[in-house]
């Protein structure tokens, strides 16, 4: 509620909290706002000063000119304005609610046109008679145009509406006619289209009112479209740039005046004018990070977001390091970080570095504390922690002694949280005058040891935009809080204010993301390093096999939202599964191997070697060649010593078993066992498929092979949430999984696969996915378990 009307009444005396809400609830019911849309608008404060201040000017208007202001038939119109308005056009909206008074605006598509055209307008005098014109006023839409025109646009529809009646979507005929007729009153159109339709169709039967049944497709039919579909998505077809372009409603560059909240100074018109002169109108945006660790998944739909919006629309997007803390920044992180944007398929127009600005911001700095906006303050950090803060008690120390402070700041002559220098402003969560610079004295990767002083994230973020000419600032939901900040020193140095916009963090389950507890899972040795992975970085995800292309569709698919989504993994795979089912070639390992020899293999007459699709499925004609001999390799899974159960399905006695590829059927004949009576060999008969020995199931195998090593992964915390203190008492690291990593020093492989590179990704079949490994070298190649294969449940 406005304070003035909280605080004082007509007569001047003080009001109670109750009487001020009893008084803004009247006068939105005065609008015509029912109880519940009453309540809910109350809880929104800026809503409701601005409808109470568009009401107040309605009755002044209306009083003025000899009216009943009690009973008011355009309330609608009004609530539309004050919905629709924003602050930096709030002193046009009297010319707005002059025209709903004086009903010369009718309609709430009038209403809409009248809002749209004053923000464009909001950085010049108003022309009150291109207003009039802008919004219809004057157009008068009679009933027999309404009638021909609704009668034209249901002929074009006719063969159709015959057919499903009142099946037929109505809001297409409305649609159009509106379009036809911007000025029209919707509600006779509506009227119109619903007696028309009656003339045709006649009335309703039970027939219309049922749902309309659903043709079962034909199973082949609709497995081909499934497969069209998934291809589709492959293929790129859901991709962050499509997704931009049809569902991204920003502001066009040059119109920044039009977002919520964006602040109008006497200068800004010149600012942004210079600006567009500056970028020739471009699309430019950044991604920002801070090189104090490498980047995890939720940076990947960053990433994407920031070099996807200006592709989208031919812009530039510039990687710009946030290098303001020198304590946690190393060399690595600086390379790490660019390695992986470029790895999701993004080359950055420019690199650019915050360290680089860093005598620019310093003069800024001291422009602030001139004009009495930044002060310097001796609080310590927990003094200044908390929402409940008290003004610290330098807040209005002369401009003079900051200036001298700050200076000694600057020269090194004070320790290391004896000052800081903080800006004079309250920010949306209560949080009052934010730090801008503090005392570090740590060496800089960039600027070495020029400065003992450096600036925050929240006063060096908003100026490097504005000196990048930013056209889109970026950034996750939590940094709203921070909006005000970052318009407010942009117009206080009078430079050009960028916009910012927010949207939703993304976070995965079982996992941790934090910098901090990631270099702890380090330094207990719980992990190798960023890139192990078991991590959700983007390192840890590309070294097991993850590829690019399907960790851009995933975010993709997520869709742009201003809620923080938190994921269970599997949601992933499923999108990295897609990918690698059709890019993935496949092979056959042996994870766990017994030998098997073929007692009647030299009268087979078979091929020392065969040739086998890289994709079966597909019509690609990629193969390999494999090796066959007498002797060969199975999983010891697809082998039970003794009689099977009838759920066994593989190798046993009195049980055979059929070889992918090479057509053969293999009968046991005799198990070599070792002293311990551990099954060590297999001798078997074998036989090529017929009609008459179609085996139950077919396995894999490898013959002449070379041994490899396998790390197979698993989750690496128990619980979802492993930073919940309540569900999770003992803190992340006692959650930690024991068994994530397992090693298998000696798989089999076809020994076409000695000359592999590292991050090649093949799919073994009937196992799952798997990538070289970084480690891997010529003499010892070391594969990744990517993803296991989908499971289904319809097999044993």
């Amino acid at each position: 509620i406005p304070s003035s009307v909280i605080l004082v009444s007509e007569n001047r005396l003080p009001f109670t909290f109750s009487s001020a809400r009893a008084m803004a609830d009247a006068d939105l019911r005065w609008l015509g706002l029912s109880d519940s849309k009453v309540a809910e608008t109350l809880k929104n404060k800026s809503l409701t000063e601005q409808l109470l201040s568009i009401i107040k000017l309605a009755k002044d208007q209306l009083a003025a000119a000899g009216r009943n202001v009690q009973s008011f038939p355009k309330g609608s119109l009004l609530y539309n304005v004050g919905t629709k308005g924003k602050t930096q056009c709030a002193h046009h909206l009297p010319a707005v609610v002059r025209l709903i008074v004086e009903d010369k605006v009718k309609s709430d598509a009038q209403a809409t046109a009248a809002v749209n055209y004053i923000l464009t307008h909001a950085m010049a005098d108003l022309n009150v008679a291109e207003l009039e014109k802008e919004c219809g006023v004057g157009i008068v839409v009679t009933a027999d145009e309404i009638e021909d025109t609704v009668k034209s646009v249901i002929a074009s529809y006719k063969e159709k509406l015959v057919a499903d009646r009142y099946q037929f979507p109505i809001g297409k005929i409305l649609g159009d006619t509106r379009a036809k007729l911007k000025w029209a009153d919707g509600q006779y159109i509506a009227k119109e289209v619903e007696l028309q339709l009656y003339e045709l169709l006649g009335p309703r039967t039970d027939e219309d009112t049922k749902p309309k049944p659903k043709v079962k497709a034909d199973k082949k039919e609709g497995d081909k479209k499934k497969e069209e579909k998934k291809m589709r998505v492959i293929e790129g077809a859901t991709t962050m740039e499509e997704l931009i372009k049809t569902r991204a409603r920003l502001h066009k560059v040059g119109e920044n005046y039009k977002t919520e909240g964006y602040v109008l100074t006497p200068h800004t018109d010149r600012l942004l004018k210079e600006h567009l002169r500056r970028t020739g109108g471009q699309v430019r945006t950044r991604f920002p990070p801070e090189p104090n660790g490498l980047l995890h998944i939720g940076h990947a739909k960053a990433i994407n977001i920031n070099f996807a919006y200006a592709k989208a629309f031919d812009g530039v997007c510039n990687l710009r390091f946030d290098d303001t803390n020198p304590e946690k920044e190393e060399k690595k992180f600086f390379e790490g970080i660019e390695q992986m944007v470029r790895w999701l398929g993004y080359t950055p127009a420019e690199i650019t570095y915050s360290s680089d600005n860093f005598e620019q911001l310093y003069k800024w700095a001291i422009v602030l504390i001139e004009k009495g906006l930044a002060f310097v303050c001796h609080q310590t950090v927990e003094e200044m922690r908390g929402q409940d803060q008290k003004p610290s008690p330098w807040r209005e120390r002369p401009i003079k002694e900051s200036l001298q402070l700050f200076q000694d700041m600057k020269n090194g002559k004070l320790e290391e949280g004896e000052a800081t220098l903080r800006l004079k402003l309250i920010l949306e969560e209560g949080k009052m005058d934010p730090v801008a610079y503090r005392i570090k004295y740590c060496h800089h990767e960039r600027s070495k040891d020029t400065w003992c002083i450096y600036p925050t994230y929240d006063y060096t973020h908003c100026l490097c935009d504005s000196i990048e000419d930013i056209t889109h600032s970026l950034c996750t939901k939590e940094f709203q809080s921070r909006r005000s900040s970052y318009y407010w020193l942009c117009n206080a140095l009078d430079v050009y204010c960028p916009v910012q916009w927010e949207y939703g963090r993304l976070n995965v389950y079982y996992t941790v993301v934090s910098k901090r507890k990631i270099m702890k899972l380090i330094t207990s040795k719980i992990v190798r390093d960023w890139d192990d992975p078991r991590l959700f970085t983007l390192a840890a995800l590309r070294r097991r096999g993850i590829p690019a292309e399907a960790l851009n569709s995933f975010v993709a698919r997520l869709g742009i939202t201003g809620s923080q989504m938190v994921i269970d993994p599997h949601v992933m795979d499923a999108s990295v599964r897609d990918y690698l089912n059709v890019h993935s070639p496949r092979t056959m390992a042996v994870l766990d191997p017994i030998p098997v020899r073929i007692t009647n293999f030299s009268s087979l007459s078979l091929p020392s070697s065969i040739s086998i699709p890289d994709f079966p499925s597909n019509s690609c004609s990629s193969t390999h060649d494999v090796n066959f001999s007498d002797t060969l390799y199975i999983e010891r899974d697809d082998y039970h010593q003794g009689t099977a159960s009838k759920e066994f399905r593989r190798l046993a006695t009195g049980q055979n078993v059929g070889l992918k590829h090479i057509g053969l059927v293999l009968y046991l004949e005799k198990e070599i066992t070792g002293e311990d009576g551990s099954v060590t060999g297999l001798e078997v008969r074998a036989e090529e498929v017929n009609e008459t020995n179609k085996p139950k199931a077919f396995i894999h195998w490898v013959s002449n092979p070379i041994a490899v090593q396998v790390r197979l992964y698993e989750r690496l915390f128990h619980h979802k949430n492993p930073e919940d203190a309540t569900e999770v008492p003992g803190g992340f690291l006692s959650d930690c999984n024991e068994n994530s990593l397992s090693i298998l020093h000696r798989v089999y492989v076809d020994r076409y696969l000695a000359t592999v590179k590292v991050l090649d990704r093949f799919q073994f079949e009937r196992i799952g996915f798997f990538a070289v490994d970084l480690d891997s070298s010529k003499d010892k190649i070391i594969f990744n378990r990517t993803l296991l294969l989908k499971e289904d449940s319809g097999k044993k």
